[in-house]
């Protein structure tokens, strides 16, 4: 069950961070935020949102402060629980809100992860609440969920079968190539370039897999990378930041006493592509892939991007802009396409 926070702060990058740090959770639909810049406007929020489970509240705001409604708060829902989220962290404002109805109290700069803790926390002790009211009100027996692993494993089937179709779908591709892997090969010998280019496939493979895409293909030294259904986007980006992120903090030992530390440039597109088994009937050998413009795109990007780049272009940096940080480079000449493209890289 989706569970549904006020955050009640008038510094308004506050609310840009928390989409930012949650935007896994909000798409997966475990949190769903809802943004207040004062007491006032929180209690308003409160009245349209009868619903809310947990409020997160600032201090120090205009027209109405974080304590006061806290008093607001305990008349209007007492069944909603507060935590104090302010940099005002001395022991006064503390025992005040404590006093006040206040569930817990963190202090700013917010240690997300705290945070996150403190969130779960207060919203297992509303459940508790509310369960103990329905249980004086009936005696009904809880009702039982189908195991969530049980749909996980259905949707993984129906998404398996359902790459047996042609067709024309939206998707997002990847393309990851690791920088400089080319030299390694001259020098190295077979046994270590082998070892070393499946261990940094493996560390890919399992970014990929745990953001639910899947390998197309491996190509020399590079992977390429499907997303599809909802979100498909978003995990892609998520997906390489962390291959990024795991690559660049392997170090290996070479022959010749140097220390090889990986990076990889990647490529990213969305768009609609075609979905089918192309190859060669006469060889008997066909795969299922995706083919098309945007699927090119992402490739042309993946082979302009620097070592440590992860390059989208505009069409998709409009789509991902509150959910992620990116600096844009300006247009660049892709192969083969006619007209320059402004082109976004990826920071967090």
């Amino acid at each position: 069950m989706k569970a549904k926070i006020l955050v009640v702060d008038d510094e308004t990058d506050l609310e840009l961070l928390i989409r930012q740090k949650f935007r896994r959770q909000i798409r997966e639909q475990q949190y769903e935020f809802v943004f207040a810049y004062n007491g006032v406007d929180a209690l308003e929020k409160l009245q349209q949102n009868p619903d809310i489970d947990v409020v997160l509240s600032d201090i120090n705001m205009p027209e109405m402060d974080g304590l006061t409604l806290l008093i607001k708060l305990g008349e209007l829902n007492p069944l909603t629980k507060a935590v104090i989220v302010s940099a005002y962290g001395d022991m006064d404002n503390i025992r005040t809100a404590m006093n006040r109805g206040a569930f817990d109290f963190i202090c700013k700069p917010v240690n997300f992860e705290d945070l996150e803790v403190t969130m779960l926390k207060t919203l297992k002790h509303v459940d508790q609440l509310r369960e103990t009211l329905k249980a004086i009100k009936e005696n009904d027996i809880l009702r039982m969920y189908v195991d969530e692993s049980v749909l996980k494993f259905m949707d993984r089937r129906e998404f398996e079968s359902s790459l047996m179709s042609n067709e024309n779908i939206e998707v997002t591709t990847v393309f990851i190539d690791i920088c400089g892997f080319t030299a390694i090969t001259e020098r190295e010998n077979a046994d270590t370039v082998v070892k070393l280019i499946n261990s940094y496939f493996d560390i890919m493979v399992k970014e990929i897999i745990a953001q639910g895409g899947y390998v197309d293909k491996f190509m020399g030294d590079a992977v390429m990378a499907v997303f599809r259904g909802e979100y498909h986007l978003d995990r892609a980006i998520e997906s390489a930041l962390a291959v990024r992120n795991h690559i660049e903090a392997t170090k290996n030992d070479l022959s010749d006493d140097r220390t090889y530390t990986p990076q990889v440039a990647i490529g990213i597109n969305t768009g609609e592509v075609i979905s089918g088994n192309i190859g060669s009937a006469t060889l008997r050998r066909l795969d299922y892939t995706v083919i098309g413009d945007a699927v090119n795109t992402a490739q042309r990007l993946q082979a302009v991007a620097q070592a440590g780049q992860i390059l989208i272009p505009e069409s998709a940096y409009q789509l991902v802009k509150d959910s992620f940080r990116c600096e844009p480079l300006g247009e660049l000449r892709l192969k083969n396409k006619a007209q320059p493209v402004a082109v976004y890289q990826v920071i967090e």
